[in-house]
């Protein structure tokens, strides 16, 4: 029998974990997947750009044997939830997401019978949940940001433009998008090695021969309407204001009365959002906490699940969270 505990060298764990589900969020088929026992404190699992809930394989049982109920969501436009969502006038960003997360956590996860949720996230994942922290600040116990995207500019610099500039600017923004070829482009990386070169910056070693994560990946980019979710997305989040972004956001969580633990972990050698930036984040908010895995990209609690998993069950042990509801 194997042992879920090991180091993970092979990197086998199934997709398909838990049970699947379905919900629906604004007339908006949402997939999710659960494991564990209903009584126990609620984690609820967020996955980056591109992936889904199918991404935490190395993940969820894990924390569902430490004695969490896990929950794994996919956001709108990603995995197994809908996709069709340009007609419906949907700009598809972390405030949309925060909004759907925040109404999953009421509605299915149920705050007032199994207590308040710890959200752990990748990359957009971890965006979504500091932006539901500011949305809905009740809801939360603790965050674990693996990574937390968008540091680019790491202290908001504050722009002020006249209001026709703003409208302009997303008017331009929008038809650029919409005469993007997206469709041609998706099923050009999707279909050839084009994915795995993709793939790859986002991970430290080599994923040549993981076909499982190339499911992941593939299977909802190959579908019909995955191309019209992704112009939703490039729109939603091109023409955002600043107060919507990872810095503003992490300046409004300082203010917070009751503000909740939130750890940071990064791949020292991730390509996409650099340690360096990790560091300056931690200089500029110190109240935030730090920890780096080596020999890991972007994509690190998949890359080292053991390592990962350890730092994350180490981290929740320490803050001596009651397995009682709040």
């Amino acid at each position: 029998m194997h042992d879920k505990t090991q180091n993970r060298n092979n990197f086998s764990g199934s997709p398909d974990w838990g049970e699947s589900k379905n919900w629906f969020y604004r007339d908006l088929k949402v997939h999710f997947r659960v494991v564990g026992k209903e009584s126990s404190i609620p984690i609820v699992l967020i996955h980056g750009f591109g992936a889904s809930c199918d991404h935490w394989r190395n993940n969820a049982e894990i924390f569902a044997s430490a004695g969490y109920r896990i929950y794994g969501i996919d956001l709108i436009g990603f995995g197994k939830s809908d996709q069709d969502i340009q007609d419906k006038g949907i700009d598809l960003n972390n405030q949309f997401w925060a909004n759907q997360l925040a109404t999953f956590i009421d509605e299915i996860v149920d705050i007032k019978k199994n207590g308040k949720v710890i959200l752990i996230g990748n990359s957009l994942g971890s965006l979504t949940a500091i932006t539901t922290l500011i949305k809905r600040p009740e809801l939360i116990r603790a965050i674990i940001a693996a990574p937390l995207p968008e540091p680019v500019n790491v202290n908001p610099i504050k722009l002020f433009f006249p209001n026709w500039i703003r409208k302009f600017y997303i008017f331009l923004i929008k038809v650029f998008f919409n005469l993007l070829p997206l469709k041609s482009l998706i099923n050009l990386i999707s279909r050839t090695k084009l994915i795995t070169y993709a793939l790859q910056s986002a991970y430290f070693r080599s994923i040549s021969n993981d076909k499982f994560l190339k499911r992941i990946i593939t299977v909802p980019a190959r579908r019909p309407n995955a191309s019209k979710a992704l112009r939703s997305m490039c729109v939603g989040m091109s023409t955002r204001a600043n107060y919507e972004k990872g810095p503003s956001i992490l300046e409004e969580i300082k203010k917070l009365p009751n503000r909740p633990p939130i750890l940071l972990i990064w791949g020292k050698q991730d390509k996409l959002i650099p340690i360096f930036l990790a560091k300056k984040l931690i200089k500029l908010h110190p109240w935030l906490k730090l920890s780096v895995i080596d020999n890991a990209g972007h994509c690190l609690h998949d890359e080292l699940p053991n390592h990962f998993n350890q730092i994350v069950l180490k981290w929740l042990e320490n803050l001596k969270f009651s397995k009682q509801p709040i």
